[in-house]
């Protein structure tokens, strides 16, 4: 029986993505890790739910773990991030109108494919962003979608009814691959390809590039659609939000499985104890762990002695619980 809302301490969710992935040398890395405080943790818990769908889903199983922690409720690809950015930010039509995210970024094109980078390694200036942004904002307002700035350089807010109903895909999961899946290719979807093509060729043309070139930094050659879709007109409230630990990305989407599992025992010894003391203190503690298909979120139980007794003999480790992520 899972700990009720009665209990003493409210649940401290903590959510990691990534805690497993299906790539060569990650998956390479899973049986070497040693991770004792992720070990006495699960000791305790118990999976309390399970989110498994498959590897070519829209929306990572991290993402989809943080909705449902924050009460939203939206289709694949349609979990409305922007709106919610756009909310928090306090913009014109957060409450009512449908917005995406759209993220400079380098497509790297090959011999027979083009492959996402990843924006977070475009280290994109400020001025850089409020350039390009002036530059783009004529193109897309000529498809009905206004454009806003935020804080994060190359991450812009987009308003249109474009987006309404429009799935795509969270960066997380194209980085790295083939791009042909993931880009949206329904009818609806067809303004968004032509405004696309405009911006490449926009792109390459800009001074922006020419000096990041110089620099030896790659340039920005185009953008990435994403977090699509409208709130619902009541969000539920939630008690405590939950944390989200992103230590694991940058290693498992370069498939650099040494430098994931470092970042996995790093985690084992900070957030993951921390989480444990807080157990060891009497106090409800959760822990979601999400690979590329599958999130399951770890809560308290109360045991009788011998089903406590039998739970410490039967109990997968970690390396086990990981790989069936």
């Amino acid at each position: 029986m899972s700990l009720s809302a009665g209990d003493a301490s409210p649940p401290h969710p903590l959510i990691v993505p990534f805690a497993s992935r299906l790539t060569v040398a990650c998956r390479a890395a899973l049986p070497t890790l040693q991770l004792p405080q992720l070990d006495a943790l699960l000791a305790r818990l118990a999976v309390q739910d399970e989110d498994a769908q498959d590897d070519d889903s829209l929306s990572p199983p991290h993402e989809r773990a943080l909705a449902r922690a924050l009460g939203l409720q939206a289709g694949d690809g349609m979990l409305p991030w922007a709106a919610l950015e756009a909310q928090r930010a306090d913009l014109p039509g957060a409450h009512d109108a449908a917005w995406g995210l759209v993220t400079l970024c380098h497509w790297q094109v090959g011999m027979s494919e083009v492959v996402l980078g990843d924006p977070a390694r475009m280290a994109i200036e400020p001025a850089e962003s409020d350039t390009l942004l002036a530059a783009a904002r004529p193109f897309f307002e000529e498809d009905g979608i206004a454009l806003f700035a935020t804080a994060q350089p190359g991450h812009w807010l987009a308003r249109s009814a474009l987006f309404d109903g429009l799935a795509t895909a969270s960066p997380d999961r194209a980085i790295g691959q083939p791009l042909a899946q993931w880009l949206p290719m329904s009818d609806a979807a067809r303004p968004l390809r032509r405004l696309q093509n405009e911006m490449q060729m926009l792109l390459y043309t800009t001074r922006v590039n020419d000096e990041r070139t110089a620099r030896g930094l790659l340039p920005i050659n185009s953008f990435w659609l994403s977090g699509t879709g409208r709130l619902p007109s009541l969000l539920p409230a939630t008690a405590l939000a939950p944390t989200v630990d992103g230590s694991l990305r940058d290693a498992a989407l370069q498939d650099d499985g040494e430098a994931w599992a470092r970042a996995w025992q790093a985690l084992d010894a900070g957030p993951i104890a921390e989480l444990l003391a807080r157990s060891r203190r009497g106090e409800a503690v959760g822990l979601t762990l999400c690979g590329d298909r599958t999130a399951q979120r770890w809560a308290p139980v109360r045991r009788g002695l011998v089903q406590g007794l039998l739970s410490r003999f039967s109990r997968q480790r970690p390396s086990s619980v990981l790989e069936a992520l």
